[in-house]
């Protein structure tokens, strides 16, 4: 559990930046998209908003999610698979079983913490003024207030459902190709040690592949976990609009971005304004870019995301999500490994006898 853990959150810091590059893809509410390509959107970010807020904005609530997240994970796996295997289930299943059920147990920890680093790796900086997303939190103290206060503590558990449908069956793949391209490298090195770099290429392809057979899942919960609560638009409006109005001259007007500036614009121009809240995520309504799904469904998410951006929509974010899964996957069982046998000298699971 120990090895997992250290592992597995080194793994997640190393390459968090290429999934913030990742959760900006797919929850960009612009229409043309501003982030298209990997390099393009890495550069654009790097370049506009810098390292620590924005390649790595939601660092901190996805540090405090993986720790305990991977060493519940790989307890959980551990245990459940070396049992099936001893009572005779055929290992295959026995991974594909065990993958299921460690990622469940640790979902109940790793699934807040994800609802908070991806809003926060959406929002990017506070005060944004390279990319509106409609979040505009100080930090990740006050998105739980935020999103407590406006949308109810079960917001934080937004798209719980499609992120067991994305993550129970990305685990279970990856453990499954992993313990199988093991079983290929040891048959072909016929040692026990296979070397470090077959240890790393068994991990990335086994990350990478199954990265790409749930991207369509992973599209649905990240517009899942971004989208605002409808019931809490209406509210949020009218607590905002008197106040704003107060303070705002007949001679200013509120642009998308939040900020102030003159009125010198068409009439046309002027019904397309509207108000945003810079303290609640609440008043935001995505452009056609990202279409606001309004449902807690995987399944009518895919169906929405099909019918107004075709399969292409289904694939977003595909690229960086491949990387991201390929590398992160590859450090973490590589670190596992490493991590495990170091434990073992210096803590043998066997103590050795008395004479």
């Amino acid at each position: 559990m120990l090895a997992g853990g250290l592992g597995g959150t080194s793994g997640d810091m190393l390459m968090h930046s290429l999934d913030t590059v990742k959760t900006r893809q797919q929850g960009d509410p612009h229409y043309p998209p501003k982030y298209t390509s990997l390099g393009s959107s890495y550069y654009k970010i790097f370049r506009q908003e810098g390292v620590r807020r924005g390649l790595y904005g939601g660092w901190l609530p996805a540090l405090l999610g993986s720790f305990p997240g991977t060493v519940i994970f790989f307890g959980t796996y551990e245990y459940s698979k070396r049992n099936m295997i001893d009572l005779g289930i055929q290992p295959h299943v026995a991974y594909l079983a065990s993958g299921f059920l460690g990622d469940f147990a640790a979902s109940f920890v790793y699934v807040p913490s994800e609802v908070l680093k991806s809003r926060l790796q959406l929002q990017g900086r506070f005060n944004n003024p390279y990319f509106a997303s409609g979040y505009n939190y100080r930090g990740m103290g006050d998105a739980v207030r935020t999103i407590v206060r406006r949308e109810g503590f079960s917001a934080l558990f937004h798209g719980y459902k499609a992120t067991l449908y994305r993550d129970l069956p990305y685990s279970a793949l990856q453990f499954m190709f992993y313990e199988q391209g093991q079983s290929w490298a040891h048959r072909w090195k016929e040692s026990r040690d296979i070397g470090w770099q077959l240890e790393l290429l068994t991990g990335a392809a086994a990350g990478g592949l199954a990265g790409v057979i749930t991207c369509p899942l992973d599209v649905v919960k990240t517009r899942l976990q971004t989208q605002i609560n409808p019931g809490s638009i209406e509210s949020a409006v009218t607590d905002r609009a008197t106040a704003a109005a107060a303070s705002i001259t007949k001679q200013q007007v509120v642009a998308k971005d939040g900020h102030i500036r003159p009125a010198a614009e068409t009439s046309a121009q002027k019904l397309q304004k509207r108000l945003i809240s810079t303290s609640s995520p609440s008043t935001h309504t995505p452009p056609p870019g990202a279409a606001n799904l309004h449902t807690s469904s995987v399944t009518t998410g895919l169906k929405i995301i099909y019918r107004t951006e075709g399969v292409g929509g289904w694939f977003r974010g595909v690229g960086p999500r491949a990387v991201w899964t390929s590398i992160q996957s590859g450090c973490m069982l590589f670190l596992y490994q490493i991590i495990l046998r170091k434990l073992d000298v210096y803590m043998p699971m066997e103590r050795p006898e008395l004479v």
